[in-house]
């Protein structure tokens, strides 16, 4: 009898063992667990098309403004896919996708974060992601739509190339997706002018849907409003798509000083507290000032207005020339920027290994 109840035992105890084991960690679960942890600390520099081009070249293997500056890389390395929904061998860039893949991959596997945006094309008329001559665009490709059928291969081309980025063993690298940006702004077909909030969060739904299901496991998402200043939670949630998992802010300065600082601090405090409340990450997802004309902006203007944000990254956008955003050794920032990697008051590649 004794022996029999110990069998009974041991197989209740096993059988417990079993339910409380956790189900393993999909990619995309993994990295938002890492990143939860990398927001209580210093924030993480993030570059646009990092090793592609920089201030004053373009093309070259193996070459970064970021490292030649400061001898790292940036923790977050940003590539777009626009060009990818017409078949094109170069995104709207003139970056080749074979070597965004290339260097993707190669950023996941020396621990970096990768992000994608996506510019696509006018699916209505043919121009490019800022053609707002059509209002009718985002209802006419979602279902029932004239060019539904279209976009739906837009998105299994999109799929295609995603389900390209693999680790050696085969695993799939875990990436942010970040489509359909700066909504709140009317310079792209999918701006607040040019579609209702219903059909924006149709077309969120839409693409979230479709490429969760054909990359399972493998996307965080993140949606980002332009910088606007003034945000009402009524505002943002009438607009606003489930699934999110990272609420982002793209957050330049164009005109004064003075108004930068009050917005961007006003939309970086409101945003953070949004994603915190709900259980989601908060990011600055593209910043900068055109030309990098102020020496100390990083530091004096940019960095306070994310203090007690727990922001996790900021992403300068590409170094296309002297007419954009990023830091560089050519750049009036560089000093700043130097001192700021120097003081650990930044995070960037080595700093999160």
């Amino acid at each position: 009898m004794r022996k029999i109840f110990l069998a009974i035992a041991a197989v209740a105890l096993l059988l417990s063992a079993c339910k409380q084991q956790p189900a393993p960690l999909s990619p995309a679960e993994t990295l938002i667990q890492r990143l939860d942890s990398l927001q209580h600390g210093p924030i993480m520099y993030g570059h646009q098309d990092d090793p592609f081009y920089g201030v004053s070249w373009q093309w070259e293997k193996d070459r970064s403004d970021t490292y030649e500056l400061v001898g790292d890389y940036p923790a977050v390395m940003g590539f777009d896919l626009g060009g990818l929904e017409e078949h094109h061998s170069k995104n709207l860039d003139s970056v080749p996708f074979s070597w965004i893949r290339e260097e993707a991959i190669r950023h996941a596997e020396r621990g970096g974060i990768i992000t994608f945006s996506w510019h696509p094309r006018n699916p209505r008329t043919g121009g490019n992601a800022w053609d707002v001559t059509d209002s009718t665009v985002v209802r006419n490709i979602l279902e029932n739509g004239e060019q539904y059928e279209l976009f739906q291969g837009w998105l299994a081309d999109v799929a295609a190339f995603l389900k390209t980025l693999t680790f050696e063993d085969g695993s799939p690298v875990p990436f942010i997706f970040r489509p359909w940006h700066e909504y709140n702004g009317s310079w792209f077909w999918w701006g607040q002018k040019l579609c209702s909030d219903e059909e924006y969060i149709a077309l969120w739904k839409l693409t979230r849907d479709y490429i969760n299901k054909e990359l399972p496991g493998s996307v965080v998402w993140s949606c980002s409003p332009n910088l606007q200043g003034g945000w009402t939670e009524e505002a943002l949630l009438a607009r606003w798509p489930e699934g999110v998992d990272i609420v982002g802010e793209d957050c330049y300065q164009w005109g004064t000083e003075e108004d930068f600082v009050r917005q961007a601090t006003d939309d970086i405090r409101f945003l953070s507290a949004f994603a915190r409340e709900r259980g989601m990450l908060f990011a600055i997802t593209e910043c900068g000032m055109q030309n990098s004309p102020v020496a100390d902006w990083w530091s004096r203007v940019f960095l306070p207005c994310t203090e007690g944000s727990n922001a996790l990254y900021f992403l300068p956008w590409r170094n296309w020339h002297v007419d954009h955003f990023g830091v560089a050794k050519e750049t009036t920032t560089a000093e700043d920027f130097k001192a700021l990697v120097e003081s650990d008051a930044i995070r960037m590649l080595n700093d999160i290994q």
